[in-house]
């Protein structure tokens, strides 16, 4: 029992991964977003270890310094959901309850559906479905409102040098009400040579061109009406994509950041899925 880090060899690739919970428990994968690292998760994984659950919360591919490959298309979602299955097995876990936040939670969608025999429950954080959020984003005006961010951080070079400069102040400002000792480690870890640029690569490896269908695997989405990010419109349609057991569990007055800003009602609704799977 008690928190620890390993480092675990996928391939070429070395990728940071913090442990929590007694060592034969029933394994739990969370996935962080962006710009975040597994810290995210810092307040969630006692809640869960308490209940018995062991979790891993691997620093994703870019993240890790150890898994920063230098090509945009390796961070295309295929390759992420596989570099996932991939450590997966590196340690041990023929399949887990998976657990994502905002680009974790893509991560989470896309493994479930191409790689359903590895996920025995997902819970998804902030982010639905990559179809529902298509859908909402081509369809409601408000959506494509609050997703323009994106067309900054696909500007190679200019989102870099816009998002660092004096003291990391837009960077910091979209971590929002995130605690501020956890901005400055997020900050910290960004600034590193080529590390903003490798978390920016999965914008700018995102592509329609590879349409996840339905989810069967049983799944609950975790939706915050304070999102900045993911608007009521996408969070809804979420429900059309998943065919097996679904429950969306919505949080009143929280922003985006609820692996940090509610963490014990995102334990809860984590425990309730893997308990009633």
């Amino acid at each position: 029992m008690g928190a620890g880090q390993l480092q675990v060899d996928v391939g070429d690739l070395v990728l940071d991964v913090r442990t929590d919970g007694p060592e034969d428990g029933r394994p739990v994968l969370l996935l962080h977003g962006f710009p975040q690292t597994s810290l995210s998760w810092s307040a969630v994984t006692p809640l869960l270890a308490e209940a018995g659950l062991r979790t891993y919360a691997p620093d994703q591919l870019g993240y890790s310094p150890g898994a920063r490959p230098g090509e945009t298309d390796a961070y295309a979602l295929p390759a992420l959901a596989a570099v996932t299955a991939d450590l997966m097995t590196a340690l041990d876990l023929p399949t887990a309850d998976v657990v994502g936040h905002d680009w974790g939670a893509n991560v989470a969608w896309a493994l479930a559906g191409w790689h359903p025999d590895r996920v025995r429950t997902l819970t998804a954080v902030s982010v639905p479905h990559p179809t529902a959020y298509t859908l909402a984003y081509r369809a409601d005006p408000e959506q494509k409102e609050r997703s323009a961010y994106i067309k900054l951080f696909w500007q190679a070079g200019k989102a870099e040098r816009v998002l660092l400069e004096d003291d990391a102040r837009r960077l910091r400002r979209v971590l929002g009400d995130v605690p501020p000792e956890a901005v400055d480690a997020y900050v910290a870890h960004l600034s590193a040579p080529g590390a903003l640029t490798a978390a920016l690569d999965w914008y700018r490896a995102m592509s329609s061109s590879t349409p996840l269908d339905p989810v069967g695997v049983p799944t609950t989405y975790v939706w915050s009406d304070e999102d900045m990010a993911i608007g009521r419109t996408a969070a809804e349609a979420c429900a059309d994509q998943v065919t097996g057991d679904y429950r969306f569990v919505e949080l009143a007055g929280v922003s985006h950041w609820i692996p940090e800003r509610a963490p014990e009602a995102l334990a809860a609704a984590i425990l309730d899925r893997v308990a009633g799977a």
